[in-house]
């Protein structure tokens, strides 16, 4: 097993205000990836989650970027934004069977996302994840959980994480619950409070909180001063990290990466 890292990134790549700040005047569009990928860890694939993609578009995505470098995908909203959770095994296997294994070592884990109004019910959700496989075509399969409904902050969500091994999205944001129980061989975490008046989104001290917190994680340990949902269970098992900085003020998503890239490699 690779020596585990962290990797920041951005979600997606072709954002207009980037051109000219993050992307130099003059790069060609069919160059951008390849540009932030030389420069970030990770990218989160966001149009996944709207319409399925071609396998050649995950090739051609694959050979634009760096050995080491990995690609989150979110997941379709025919699976996720459902009354009833248990009805998605269908739409499932359409999401994974459509070429993401084309991405070979460079995917990293698929990210399904909760509407705010969907409610915990561990029924529902354990059977949710007994349908997410652990591989597809051969390709290995992580796969982290965003909700954003107060009821999930319970023990017993937390357990059901841990049970398969899927990661609760650690998510900043003053709209949606903040759940930062580590409950897989991975982490993820997903920014929303970027500010446009703060040249790198966040001010220093926060990024340097942060550089802390995902050291931390890559490192086996649960940081002390969160609330934890569960009780926390003997750790030390190193694991991989994923952080991206996702909306707020977007324009300031790539310069956030970078100014928390610079602080981790500093350390």
């Amino acid at each position: 097993m690779d020596k585990a890292a962290i990797r920041v990134g951005i979600g997606g790549w072709t954002y207009k205000p980037w051109r000219g700040t993050f992307y130099p005047k003059g790069l060609r569009q069919a160059d951008e990836l390849s540009h932030a990928a030389g420069r970030l860890g990770a990218i989160e694939i966001n149009g996944t989650y709207y319409r399925l993609q071609k396998p050649e578009s995950f090739a051609k995505w694959r050979d634009a970027t760096p050995d080491g470098f990995r690609f989150t995908l979110k997941a379709s909203r025919y699976c996720t934004n459902r009354r009833d959770l248990r009805e998605a095994e269908e739409s499932i296997g359409r999401f994974l069977g459509q070429g993401i294994v084309e991405l070979g070592d460079k995917l990293g884990p698929i990210f399904w996302q909760f509407m705010p109004t969907k409610k915990f019910d561990a029924e529902e959700f354990a059977d949710f994840l007994a349908m997410l496989p652990g591989k597809q075509d051969g390709v290995p399969l992580r796969h982290a959980l965003e909700v954003r409904h107060e009821s999930f902050v319970c023990p017993e969500f937390v357990a059901l994480a841990r049970k398969h091994n899927a990661a609760i999205v650690t998510a900043h944001s003053e709209a949606y619950p903040h759940i930062p129980d580590q409950t897989a061989d991975f982490s993820y975490a997903r920014l929303l409070g970027a500010r446009e008046d703060v040249a790198t989104g966040y001010p220093d001290a926060e990024l340097g909180e942060w550089a802390a917190t995902v050291r931390a994680w890559r490192d086996g340990k649960q940081p002390e001063g969160p609330d934890y949902a569960a009780p926390q269970t003997a750790v030390g098992t190193n694991r991989d990290v994923y952080l991206f900085f996702i909306n707020g003020a977007k324009v300031r998503a790539p310069a956030a990466a970078e100014a928390l890239i610079a602080r981790l490699d500093a350390a």
